[in-house]
């Protein structure tokens, strides 16, 4: 078997409507698709879904406390987008961690309102 690429992702949510506002607001993704306990979302050559979980606990701050060696999903932006990054997520109370520099690159974890974990990672 030769993987190509990643068709997609999936993300458990307990309130669909919450999860795609925060997913096209924040993230510029765009709806594809939505179904009754679904909604499929493109973003560059990528695509997400969000799946209904009405009963999921919800993810806590813990998660980005100490982000490394966690499950995630991570986003590759241009380097320069990662500051307009952090003002967004501090003017809509979106809880991050602090961006962490591995030399090459930097990486910026947050949280979406389930508490699922993402990442942006701009290369410099």
């Amino acid at each position: 078997m030769r993987l190509r690429q990643l068709d997609h992702f999936g993300v458990d949510v307990a309130d669909l409507a919450r999860a795609e506002r925060f997913y096209t607001d924040v993230l510029g993704m765009t709806v594809q698709m939505r179904l009754p306990d679904q909604v499929l979302l493109r973003y560059g050559d990528g695509a997400c879904a969000l799946f209904l979980k009405p009963d999921r606990p919800p993810g806590g701050r813990e998660q980005i406390d100490n982000p490394l060696g966690k499950s995630h999903h991570a986003f590759a932006v241009e380097y320069a987008e990662l500051e307009p990054a952090l003002a967004l997520f501090e003017a809509r109370g979106i809880p991050y961690h602090a961006p962490i520099d591995w030399g090459d690159h930097d990486c910026l974890y947050f949280l979406d309102p389930d508490g699922n974990l993402l990442e942006l990672v701009g290369y410099r």
